[in-house]
């Protein structure tokens, strides 16, 4: 199992191939004209982004396709040699193909597909048919475009990585997480390389579906804080939410992909003071280089890091077990300056650190919990990265959210949860109906079409395989669909279509809190999901120590006041041990913290479940 960011920094980096566009003639501007709209709407002076394909690297091939697939004008052959022959002239390393209704007949684009494979041999193609046939050009466009932007560079960085551990001598599959959560040979992550934009963070979502089902426990935040960023997620009924809206850099990327929330809020994450005496803290970072003013790397800017040196929360003896010194005094230093800024002591200053840092990632939480109609009180949160031990409890009273997990990983939760990741296929297509004048057996016939490509991916898997469906649906006057999952519904009930409009008014009330069960229900795209379940993990991460109930060593925080706090480590926890905070849990590869009023008990797997009083 293998998770890469190589396609999201060749993406942010704008470090990806030199493409190509062919598209229908009249419409190679939809990238840049972008539906209209901007991030700042309001801001005259707010110059347009850069394209990651100039305009004229974007060519119109004379052909057209109707709305319902039929052809208007044949696939002009003089043009489009004439378009190859511009690329090939501009040198361009991929190309991406899009034209207008694709989705519905993808005749034309195959048979550039078989052109360009002629005249450009070797090049890397991407057929908006074969990437994401559905319906919305401005989307459809830009997925295309960045699938052939970061393809070669992850094609090439995949075959590498095979090759090395052929090499080494390993003969077993290479499997790539997919934004999506699940993961897929490296041969469908190439051709599908815009899947894996997301790669790195859906790790940490899919340990904490496998979270959910070692806890008993289907509804899940998982709060993912490291040392630039922190990633939120919300997990209902063990599952994670799924979205097809991701803004990327300057692109959209409309393939299904974890619903994860990023902030700028990490252990490396600055605090300054604005003109009006503001504290702010992010979403800057010293990153690694030159790092938090502690690292004596040379950073002078006060992190919350530093804020937490200064409070006593982290040992700058025993950091990263010791192999890694911590300069206390030159965290204390980066924290006067914010102190001086403010009018008060390191500690006020140091504290206000991190409470606002807090505060920002209970924000986060809101954003993906109560935006949604959920209410986070009825949740766990999951918490993991080094740095979110330090934060989780007090983000999660400031939520009244009751129960806290740190799993004994915490640290490298991401990586151990691509270990509980499944074959994973998302296919769509688009079919634009009223409820009202679609058939169940249209809607069955629909969704086994999808079903059979599905398995057909998974040909060469001999594991047990599921299949789960969803619908994309609207009111009629409404210009954005909702994802409707109907998972329970029995496709060869009588009344299939009432059940799912039922459903569509549901998700519409749990959404927006108002339903219009008057108005007509319009479905737009079909979503079937062919999972192939791998083996199962065993029973948790981390082993189990025999450690004592109590704790020798103690440490000396500020928690409005300086208290001396028992210590434990995380690796020698006995199954069952019950503490009561205040109290620090330690190990290599993070520190947690708990509070007065919060009961810990060791669960079976060395985890650490902390209940708020």
């Amino acid at each position: 199992m293998h998770g890469t960011t190589v396609a999201t920094n060749a993406l942010l980096e704008r470090k990806g191939a030199k493409v190509g566009l062919l598209t229908t003639e009249g419409h190679r501007d939809v990238i840049e004209m972008r539906e209209g709209l901007k991030d700042d709407r309001y801001n005259l002076r707010m110059p347009p982004p850069v394209p990651l394909v100039p305009r004229v690297r974007r060519l119109g091939v004379r052909e057209r396709l109707r709305f319902d697939g039929t052809v208007a004008i044949p696939l002009d052959r003089h043009s489009l040699q004439r378009s190859i022959a511009a690329l090939a002239k501009a040198r361009v390393e991929a190309v991406a193909v899009c034209y207008l209704h694709s989705y519905r007949n993808p005749r034309h684009e195959k048979l550039t597909g078989r052109a360009l494979a002629r005249r450009l041999p070797g090049i890397y193609v991407s057929l908006s048919s074969e990437v994401l046939p559905q319906i919305k050009e401005y989307e459809r466009v830009w997925t295309t475009v960045v699938n052939a932007y970061v393809g070669p560079a992850l094609a090439k960085y995949l075959r590498n990585l095979a090759a090395r551990l052929a090499s080494h001598g390993y003969r077993g599959d290479v499997l790539i997480i997919q934004s999506h959560g699940g993961v897929a040979p490296v041969r469908e992550s190439t051709r599908l390389a815009a899947g894996a934009v997301l790669s790195g963070p859906a790790g940490g979502v899919a340990a904490g579906r496998y979270c959910a089902r070692l806890l008993d426990e289907p509804n899940l935040i998982t709060f993912d804080m490291g040392g630039t960023s922190t990633d939120i997620a919300l997990l209902q009924g063990g599952e994670p939410q799924l979205t097809g809206e991701k803004t990327i850099g300057v692109a959209k990327v409309a393939l299904p992909a974890i619903d994860i929330h990023t902030l700028g809020a990490g252990g490396g994450s600055i605090a300054s003071v604005d003109a009006g005496g503001i504290l702010h803290v992010g979403p800057e970072s010293a990153g690694a280089q030159p790092g938090p003013a502690c690292y004596g790397k040379g950073g002078s800017l006060a992190t919350v890091t530093d804020a937490n040196v200064v409070l006593g929360f982290l040992d700058p003896a025993n950091f990263l077990g010791g192999r890694i010194g911590l300069y206390a005094r030159a965290a204390r230093t980066a924290v006067d300056a914010v102190a001086r800024a403010l009018g008060a002591t390191a500690l006020r200053a140091a504290e206000g650190i991190s409470r606002v840092v807090n505060t920002n990632m209970a924000e986060g939480i809101k954003i993906v919990s109560v935006r949604r109609g959920v209410d986070p009180r009825r949740f766990a949160l999951v918490a993991f990265g080094g740095a979110a031990g330090l934060h989780v409890t007090e983000v999660a009273r400031l939520l009244e959210i009751q129960r806290v997990v740190v799993p004994s990983v915490a640290a490298v939760l991401s990586a151990w949860g691509m270990l509980a990741t499944d074959l994973r296929h998302e296919l769509v297509r688009s079919h634009v109906s009223e409820v009202g004048r679609m058939t169940a057996a249209g809607l069955r016939r629909l969704f086994a079409t999808l079903e059979r490509e599905g398995r057909k991916r998974l040909a060469r898997f001999d594991g047990p395989v599921t299949v789960r469906r969803a619908l994309d649906m609207r009111y009629g006057e409404q210009i954005f669909e909702i994802q409707v999952d109907l998972d329970g519904v029995d496709l060869q009930a009588a009344d299939l279509m009432e059940q799912v409009a039922e459903r569509f008014h549901r998700r519409h009330e749990e959404l927006y809190a108002y339903s219009a069960p008057g108005q007509e229900v319009v479905v737009v795209n079909a979503r079937v999901a062919v999972v192939g379940a791998l083996p199962v993990l065993p029973g948790g991460a981390g082993a189990v120590g025999r450690g004592a109930a109590t704790s020798s060593a103690r440490r000396r925080v500020w928690l409005g006041d300086w208290v001396e706090v028992p210590l434990y480590r995380l690796e020698s926890l006995a199954a069952g041990l019950e503490v009561k905070g205040p109290a620090i849990f330690e190990s290599a590869t993070t520190t947690v913290l708990v509070r007065e009023a919060e009961r810990v008990t060791v669960s079976p797997h060395g985890w650490l479940d902390i209940r708020l009083g």
